[in-house]
């Protein structure tokens, strides 16, 4: 096999890495701030089911999640398991990562001064107008540099998906690699995520410098 030929059966793998990395982005940010809500809830009951569930979702392998959300449902309930293997993949990304973007909203909600709101409610602004227009733009500038950490880690945790035999460029690279015998696949795949970081990255540092008003 050429090295084109393989750079190319790659580049198909890479769409799937990048259906992994944009649907899990899609669903787990939003998913993250309703559950840093329930994360502050007064209710002390709720407050602690959900400490305790962010717990468990940080504090194990995502592999293990991974592999709980595909084949769970087969030991279980006796479940057919999913021959589209994007959809375990994407709900256990999902939740994992809301884990981890909930405390990093909760510690950007919670380090803002208790003045601003009292400010907003002095000028008739609600609650829901308060968090929107005056704490979240704000909130999202302090938070942006860890949400970039996670969203490139994210990139290289898509490599994961090789356990539950998911498609995408590291299980080809490593199938190629195998069958030739050769560690070149695995250098192909090593430049495809560092492209792909390097992208990320630079969005993301783009993003930042466009907030740079918040102070």
């Amino acid at each position: 096999m050429t090295l084109g030929t393989m750079i190319l059966k790659m580049g198909e793998g890479m769409g799937k890495t990048c259906a992994i990395f944009f649907l899990t982005l899609l669903f787990s940010l939003p998913l993250g701030m309703l559950v840093a809500f329930l994360r502050m809830s007064k209710n002390k009951v709720i407050s602690a089911i959900t400490r305790f569930i962010i717990s468990v979702l940080r504090g194990t392998p995502l592999m293990l999640q991974l592999l709980a959300v595909t084949y769970g449902p087969y030991y279980i309930f006796g479940a057919t398991v999913s021959r589209n293997k994007l959809i375990p993949v994407v709900i256990a990304f999902s939740i994992n990562y809301a884990a981890y973007f909930a405390e990093i909203y909760r510690g950007g909600i919670e380090s803002m001064s208790p003045g601003q709101y009292e400010a907003a409610k002095i000028l008739g602004y609600s609650k829901g107008q308060t968090f929107l227009r005056i704490i979240l733009p704000q909130v999202f500038k302090r938070i942006l540099p860890s949400i970039t950490n996670e969203v490139v880690t994210l990139v290289k945790d898509t490599s994961i998906a090789f356990t539950v035999s998911y498609q995408e460029m590291f299980t080809i690279g490593k199938q190629i690699a195998n069958s030739q015998t050769s560690f070149v696949p695995f250098i192909v795949a090593g430049v495809f995520y560092f492209a792909f970081n390097a992208i990320v990255d630079f969005i993301m540092g783009r993003v930042e410098k466009k907030l740079d008003y918040y102070k």
